[in-house]
């Protein structure tokens, strides 16, 4: 009995001395995978095909993209609106051209070509980084049927080599009425730009939004391609031999959407037509001395639609990322100014901006505040991926190095922020959620869809103290103000008005962060 109870006690002791041994192996494992995979000089595996999906932005996504439909002007096919119908059929009809498709710019009826265009460039640029994320959650037929409907419209406003339709409407007769655009009765003029009244600006941002669609359709439609590609090469011949800020040409525009410089569309188109064609040409005068010009090496600005360099930096660094980065000095300017950028957007970093709000959002203007975080957090979602599939381990912000994965938890925080994790507790994106803006400041959205009120009739209906009656899905409302409040009227055009190219950037932004997938080192 002793010698058998002796035993016993030394099996157990061993039993114990095997447990331990187990669990040390395991915190030891646990620790070396953690110091693993934080070490930032270690790149990260390049992604391969679209991975798990996020639901929380698939399903954001899906409301997203639905505001263009919102928007749109024309006979409309297979509209999935029901409060909307037909509308502006006649546009560009006294210059016997057609401009009845495009999009209307934000909650009135105006067309305004600068940002329209910002909007297909960004819709072009996100197809062509995620397409194959997008057509993982069901989303890429509707963001190209999009893209389709501005770039139709943008052709048809190209109506000759130096002449290019860039407003349909008078905006002071315009905002003087509140109806919906199938109810329009008021004279809708055009305006143009052309050699006696140049826009540098607006010719080379439409010649952006042409050549990134050319690439869009390449595949689906090789004729729409070249001819978008042929457009956007002429316009971009135009804006440059014609040098002038439209709005400048055009003063009416300044109170709306005026531009102050064209520099940045210029390279910025120039950087497309080179990733559209491969033409050297393209890279010689991003890289000469129009890049010396214009680019502002080192420089970090904020990305909207009227600066266009942050956007132009980040699309150039896949030439470093990509290419061959020797060959030139000024090609690598790009990816260092790009990423200057990113080092002025990440929180952490000691570069970094204090234009942003106590919770974290990027917070530049308090007229549509939500523009540049959402672009800024576009971009870095971006540049991670260019760092991913470029196994590219870290960036360099003075002492401070920050990973793929950093970059991609800030662009987080910024749709996260917009989808309800807010001091106010609501999605500023209409449509997502249970608590989201209900008095948009959108005519159509605002007048029941078996009402026709004539321009001044419909003012009883923004005054008015209900919700709007129809749901502007997918509207992104200008946003907070600094101190995270949000004032939801009808009449607070500066938090609630909508517009497209801030949809755009939320849609782009969400088809990065839906899955995980490698980019192409190639468009073409």
């Amino acid at each position: 009995m002793g010698e058998s109870g002796k035993c016993r006690g030394w099996f157990g002791w061993i039993l114990v001395l095997i447990v331990l041994g187990v669990i040390a192996f395991a915190i030891y494992m646990v620790i070396h995978e953690k110091n693993l995979f934080s070490d930032k000089d270690s790149a990260a595996p390049v992604p391969g095909a679209p991975g798990a999906i996020n639901r929380k932005y698939s399903d954001a996504l899906k409301v997203a993209l639905q505001f263009f439909d919102v928007q749109k002007s024309g006979k409309l096919v297979d509209n999935k609106i029901n409060w909307r119908g037909d509308s502006a059929l006649d546009d560009g009809k006294e210059a016997k051209v057609d401009l009845s498709k495009g999009l209307y710019d934000a909650g009135d009826h105006m067309k305004f070509g600068f940002p329209m265009a910002f909007t297909a460039t960004i819709l072009s640029w996100s197809i062509l980084e995620y397409g194959d994320q997008m057509e993982a959650v069901g989303q890429l037929e509707p963001a190209q049927n999009s893209l389709r409907w501005i770039t139709d419209y943008l052709v048809n406003a190209h109506a000759s080599d130096d002449v290019l339709y860039v407003q349909v409407g008078d905006p002071e007769a315009d905002h003087k009425c509140w109806n919906r655009p199938e109810d329009m009765t008021e004279k809708r003029p055009l305006s143009q730009v052309n050699t006696s009244a140049p826009g540098s600006d607006v010719a080379a941002e439409t010649a952006a939004a042409m050549a990134s669609a050319s690439l869009v359709f390449k595949s689906s439609d090789s004729t729409y391609s070249s001819s978008l590609l042929k457009h956007a090469q002429q316009l971009f011949t135009f804006a440059d031999k014609n040098r002038g800020a439209y709005s400048e040409s055009l003063p009416d525009v300044q109170t709306y959407y005026n531009s102050t410089s064209y520099g940045d569309e210029l390279l910025w188109a120039a950087a497309w037509l080179y990733h559209a064609t491969g033409n050297q040409t393209y890279m010689a005068y991003v890289t000469g001395k129009n890049g010396r010009s214009f680019a502002r090496w080192g420089n970090p600005t904020w990305f909207s639609w009227d600066d266009k360099l942050p956007g132009a930096h980040v699309l150039l660094s896949r030439v470093g990322f990509f290419g061959d980065e020797s060959r030139s000095d000024n090609v690598k300017k790009y990816r260092e100014t790009a990423e200057a950028i990113m080092c002025n957007i990440l929180p952490k970093s000691p570069k970094a901006s204090d234009s942003r709000t106590e919770s974290g959002l990027i917070w530049v203007s308090e007229w549509n505040s939500l523009q540049q975080p959402m672009a800024s957090a576009l971009l870095t979602v971006i540049f991670s991926d260019y760092m991913l599939s470029s196994r590219t381990a870290k960036i360099t912000c003075d002492d401070d190095s920050f990973s793929p994965l950093d970059l991609r938890q800030f662009a987080m925080s910024q749709v996260d922020y917009v989808l309800g994790n807010n001091p106010m507790k609501m999605s500023y994106l209409v449509g997502y959620g249970d608590k989201y803006p209900k008095y948009v400041h959108h005519r159509g959205a605002s007048i029941p869809a078996d009402e026709k009120p004539t321009c001044s009739e419909g003012w009883k209906w923004l005054d008015s103290k209900e919700p709007n009656p129809n749901v502007a899905v997918g509207a992104l409302v200008g946003g907070p103000f600094l101190n995270e409040t949000y004032i939801d009227s009808r009449n607070n055009s500066m938090q609630a008005e909508p517009s497209t190219y801030n949809s755009a950037l939320i849609a782009g932004l969400l088809s990065g962060l839906v899955t995980t997938s490698s980019v192409v080192r190639s468009f073409t």
